[in-house]
């Protein structure tokens, strides 16, 4: 997942850390629920400490998937904290976990570790929160229907265990290119990597009225995608499957691709990049998102070796969404 900084962190990292869990709990069906243990450890700095801080942990675990997010904790501005999220194991474990991890970095700072009640914290976070407009598509729950103009592609996304709401700068910035890229030509064969909750494949498929294939690492994702797209009227276009990555041979049954949308992270999507570009056709668009400002020099790197240049650069709120395209100059 993308780091998460700002005031607004605290909701989104525990709403992450629901997914997680829940997956957890739908792959290990042995373990009863209260086994299952969602760990906050909190380190306390000043600003600037706080963030190395933050940064020092996303790196050291960048590939266990463990969510960080950094925020103001006082309200004159001076102290912050840098937090993570660790699973199945007690406080006093958690805390040794990051100790040894972040080892002299971070050894003056306070650090305190607390177990999560065992909340929906994705239904939580998203109580109140109003319909998104990106581009054509207003995402909205159940309760605003009658908020959809007319004219514009209404897609409902209620409160589950999987991410894409809309209202995170990543997914707008993908719906706003889907828009548009379905605006100016058709696509023959369009996938959705990393799907979420479905909603840019639901997107595309409403826009285009044609076939998307939504898939996703973990599998509480994929089946809340293909439910949405129940719910939407676009469960006859959108098929999808559980796949950890492109390796999957399931995929040439439906590529190669010409459009593929990935909001995902920077590093899996560096290392994913052969295998994705393998997947395209040679006249092809990419979208990728799930980035940071800083991201952008590696991702265009890493996907310029397999032929691909930027088309359009879009920033929202501080997250960086690349199109990129191959064999082709696009407007």
């Amino acid at each position: 997942m993308p780091s998460i900084k700002g005031l607004n962190g605290r909701f989104a990292l525990v709403c992450w850390a629901a997914n997680r869990y829940t997956a957890r709990l739908e792959s290990n069906q042995s373990k009863a629920r209260t086994d299952m243990k969602t760990i906050r450890v909190r380190i306390t700095a000043e600003e600037l400490e706080a963030k190395r801080i933050s940064d020092v942990l996303e790196r050291a675990f960048e590939d266990d998937g463990n969510p960080v997010t950094v925020y103001e904790a006082s309200p004159d501005g001076k102290i912050w904290a840098a937090e993570i999220l660790l699973f199945d194991v007690n406080p006093d474990e958690a805390a040794g976990i990051v100790r040894d991890r972040v080892g002299a970095d971070a050894f003056a700072a306070p650090l305190e570790a607390e177990e999560l009640p065992d909340i929906n914290w994705v239904e939580k976070s998203l109580e109140g929160l109003k319909p998104v407009r990106a581009g054509r598509f207003v995402i909205h729950g159940a309760h605003d229907r009658d908020k959809v103009v007319p004219g514009a592609i209404g897609i409902e996304i209620e409160a589950a265990l999987a991410f894409g709401t809309g209202h995170h700068g990543t997914t707008a910035g993908c719906l706003e290119e889907i828009d548009r890229l379905l605006s100016m030509r058709e696509y023959d064969r369009i996938l959705d990597l990393g799907t979420g909750t479905g909603v840019l494949a639901i997107a595309a498929a409403l826009k285009s009225r044609q076939q998307v294939l939504a898939t996703d690492i973990d599998p509480v994702a994929t089946t809340t995608a293909l439910e949405n797209a129940r719910l939407n009227g676009a469960r006859h276009l959108v098929q999808g499957f559980t796949a950890n990555g492109m390796e999957d041979r399931r995929f040439q049954l439906y590529g190669p691709f010409d459009l593929v949308i990935a909001n995902i992270l920077a590093r899996p999507l560096m290392k994913m990049a052969k295998s994705i570009g393998a997947n395209m056709t040679r006249t092809a668009t990419l979208v990728l998102s799930g980035l940071r400002i800083e991201d952008g020099p590696r991702i265009l790197f890493a996907y310029g070796c397999q032929g691909f240049i930027l088309d359009r650069r879009r920033e929202k709120d501080g997250w960086l969404t690349l199109t990129l395209v191959r064999g082709r100059k696009m407007a």
